[in-house]
C-alpha cells in the first residue's frame, strides 16, 4: 500500500513558476532548475515557467531542448506591461492543468498568490530573501498578502524564515542544495595560477549585496600582516567603478583583481588555485539581501573553506568553525583571525568543507521537497 501511495504521488503534476531560469544566471533560477530536475528524475510530471530574457529565445530555447521537462517561456515583448499579461494569461491555463504549484520568486509570489482564489490547487511558495525583505511599506504589504495565500512556505535559510515569522504561517526551512558532481569534473586546459600568497576570492555579481567592497575596506589592515595577499573577485562588473574608487582611495588597487564572468571551467580552476573563499554580504537599503549563499558551498565541493558575513543567510551556508568561520563583516580583527586560523589547518578545514558540500547535495535535499509535497 505504502508503494502504490507513492506512485499516485508521482503521478502528480508539478508547476514550478519561477522568476529566473537558466542559461542566464540568477541563484533563484539555478534553485529552480535543480528542484525541477530532481522532482523529474523522483518520478513527478514537472513543468516549469519562466521568462525568455535573451532578445530573440535562442539561448534559452537551446538549452530547453535537453530537459527532461517541459518549460514554458513568456517571450520577451516591448511594452513590458504587454509581457506580463501574457504570463498571467498563460499562467492560468498552467496552474488549470497542474496538482499542486510552487513559486519562486517576487512576480512569481504574487501571481501564484492572486490565482489562489480561483483555483483549489495546493501552493508551496519558496522565499529566498530579498523578496521577503522590502522596505517601501507597499510592497512589504503585496508580499505578506499573497504569502498569506499559499498553504505552505519554504525559507532556504533560518535568516529568511526570520525575515517573515511574524506572519505566523505554515513555514519550514530547507536549504539550497548543490550539485556536488558538476564540481568534481575533471579541468580542461592550463591551471589558472593566481596571484598572491594567501589568494582570497569571490564568487558574485559585484554589488553591495554580495559585499566585495567590505573585504577591500580591511585590505590595509590585512596587508600589514601578509603584504602578499591578493583578493580576487568573480563575477559581473555591475559596481566595479564604485569599488576600484574604493581601493584606489585605500591605496590596494594592485591587491586586487576584477576577472569579470568567466567559463565554468575556468572558475573551477580559480577555485583550485585559491586559498580562502569569502563573502562579506550586507544588506542594501532597498532590502537586498544574501538569503544563503550557494557560491560558498560549490566552492566547498573543491575543498575551498570559507569565510562569510553573520546576520544573513550565509549563516546557513557556513558550518561555523567546521566548514568555514563566520565573522562580524564589518569586523577586521575578526576576518584577520578567520584567515590565519584556516591557513593554520588548512587541511582539516578543506576535508570538512568537502563533507558539508556532500551533506547539501541536491540528491539529499530533495527528499525533504517530496516530504512537503506529499503532505496534503
Amino acid at each position: 500500500m505504502v508503494f502504490i501511495a507513492v506512485m499516485i504521488l508521482k503521478k502528480k503534476k508539478i508547476l514550478i513558476v519561477s522568476s529566473e531560469f537558466p542559461p542566464q544566471p540568477g541563484g533563484i533560477g539555478n534553485h529552480a532548475y535543480h528542484l525541477a530536475l530532481q522532482l523529474s528524475q523522483q518520478g513527478f510530471v514537472v513543468r516549469v515557467m519562466a521568462d525568455q530574457r535573451s532578445d530573440d529565445g535562442e539561448e534559452e530555447a537551446t538549452f530547453d531542448e535537453g530537459l527532461p521537462f517541459k518549460v514554458i517561456r513568456t517571450k520577451k515583448r516591448h511594452p513590458r506591461f504587454l509581457m506580463y499579461l501574457t504570463r498571467l494569461s498563460t499562467l492560468f491555463a498552467e496552474i488549470g492543468r497542474s496538482s499542486q504549484v510552487i513559486a519562486t520568486g517576487k512576480f512569481s509570489l504574487w501571481s501564484v498568490g492572486f490565482y489562489s482564489g480561483f483555483f483549489k490547487r495546493r501552493s508551496i511558495a519558496v522565499v529566498h530573501g530579498t523578496e521577503v525583505n522590502f522596505k517601501t511599506f507597499w510592497l512589504k504589504q503585496s508580499v505578506a498578502w499573497s504569502l498569506r495565500r499559499f498553504h505552505k512556505i519554504i525559507a532556504v535559510s533560518h535568516y529568511t524564515k526570520s525575515l517573515i515569522a511574524y506572519l505566523e504561517l505554515d513555514l519550514t526551512v530547507i536549504p539550497n542544495g548543490i550539485d556536488f558532481e558538476q564540481w568534481q569534473l575533471s579541468i580542461d586546459g592550463s591551471p589558472q595560477f593566481l596571484k598572491g600568497s594567501p589568494k582570497l576570492i569571490t564568487i558574485g555579481n559585484v554589488t553591495s549585496r554580495k559585499g566585495q567592497q567590505n573585504v577591500i575596506s580591511h585590505l590595509p589592515m590585512l596587508l600589514k600582516h601578509y603584504p602578499d595577499l591578493h583578493y580576487h573577485a568573480v563575477g559581473l562588473k555591475t559596481e566595479t567603478d564604485a569599488f576600484m574608487d574604493l581601493a584606489e582611495r585605500l591605496q590596494v588597487e594592485s591587491h586586487l583583481t576584477f576577472h569579470g564572468r568567466v567559463s565554468d571551467e575556468k572558475l573551477k580552476a580559480m577555485l583550485l588555485n585559491s586559498d580562502i573563499f569569502v563573502m562579506l554580504s550586507s544588506a542594501t537599503a532597498t532590502g537586498d539581501v544574501e538569503g544563503f549563499g550557494i557560491a560558498i558551498l560549490e566552492a566547498n565541493a573543491m575543498g575551498l573553506p570559507a569565510i562569510g558575513a553573520k546576520g544573513c543567510g550565509i549563516e546557513d551556508a557556513i558550518s561555523n568553525q567546521h566548514s568555514g568561520i563566520l565573522i562580524d563583516g564589518g569586523n577586521g580583527t575578526e576576518f584577520l583571525e578567520a584567515i590565519r586560523q584556516l591557513l593554520s589547518h588548512k587541511e582539516a578545514y578543506r576535508d570538512r568543507a568537502v563533507k558539508w558540500a556532500l551533506d547539501h547535495r541536491w540528491e539529499v535535499i530533495i527528499n525533504q521537497y517530496v516530504e512537503v509535497l506529499s503532505t496534503e
